[in-house]
């Protein structure tokens, strides 16, 4: 190990992601843990996806960060801000350790062998996220289930626009084995220009699951108790509802489905101004956002 985790950091940052991380409308005093946790994250995650770095130097990075996050060293100035705050906060180490978790598979394990399989994965990269969000803001774990479909279909969509980036940079394949097989395909036609109508086909029943996770959490913005969290999520969700729409409708593999910043500005607006218009006893129910 020539380096520390932190020197392999790609360049990305909050602002840059497909969702909003700690935005303006979060309550000041929250977004200092909340960015303290992306960075460690973000620094875990470069390090996954670095692609050039052996696997066991990756899987021994992980594991510094690991120990910097449990007061053994201080490697990586990532870990030690995030294991401040968490003590000026009082809060856990568990969700960072469970994405340190997710980024040992990413190293690992390349394949997923169906929608529970993927879901799992989804359990330690994704559902960590909107837990520790929740416990920032001293929120009830009663919210944790519709955060947790939230998260997996904010993670879902983005392996889904991602698929062919992910298959040829980084030999990863998330979209399930089953579904691929399903249509007579092997995890190569990912690699394609173009999908095929076999894998379109497939791509378009997995984003139709993915939607069915966003109904079962269209209930979470009016769950929490803080104003300020409950507008970030509508406006999260719509963006997802979007995104969503379009990989229903387009190929990820030869058509943009991100949001450009205009766009993603008029959905947002649109998630605040719905937010506050509803009646705060006119809350959804999931059973009820499903059978809408």
């Amino acid at each position: 190990m020539t380096v520390p985790a932190h020197d392999l950091r790609s360049g990305k940052g909050h602002r840059d992601e497909n969702f909003p991380v700690a935005s303006w409308l979060i309550a000041r005093r929250h977004r200092a843990p909340i960015l303290a946790f992306y960075d460690f994250v973000r620094t875990a995650d470069d390090v996954a996806d670095h692609p050039t770095l052996p696997p066991d130097e990756k899987l021994a990075l992980l594991d510094a960060l690991e120990a910097d996050l449990d007061g053994k060293g201080d490697t990586n100035p990532e870990a030690v801000a995030l294991r401040r705050a968490l003590a000026e906060r009082g809060l856990t180490s568990r969700h960072a350790k469970d994405l340190l978790a997710a980024f040992r598979l990413d190293v690992t394990k390349l394949r997923y062998r169906d929608w529970d399989d993927l879901m799992s994965y989804c359990a330690l990269s994704a559902m960590p996220v909107g837990r520790f969000v929740l416990d920032v803001h001293g929120e009830s774990r009663a919210t944790w289930l519709s955060s947790d479909a939230l998260c997996a279909a904010l993670q879902v969509s983005n392996h889904l626009q991602d698929c062919r980036k992910d298959y040829l940079s980084l030999g990863r394949v998330y979209i399930p084995l089953d579904a691929l097989a399903a249509h007579g395909l092997g995890v190569e036609a990912l690699g394609a220009e173009k999908a095929s109508p076999a894998l379109l086909a497939c791509l378009h029943e997995l984003s139709k699951k993915t939607g069915q996770l966003l109904a079962s959490s269209e209930a979470f913005p009016y769950l929490v108790k803080d104003t300020r969290l409950g507008l970030e999520i509508a406006a999260i969700h719509r963006l997802a509802r979007r995104i969503t729409g379009r990989l229903m409708a387009r190929d990820p593999l030869s058509e943009r489905v991100h949001l450009n910043a205009l766009e993603a500005a008029g959905v947002t607006l649109a998630a605040i101004a719905g937010k506050l218009m509803r009646p705060a006893g006119r809350v959804l129910t999931p059973s009820a956002a499903r059978d809408r």
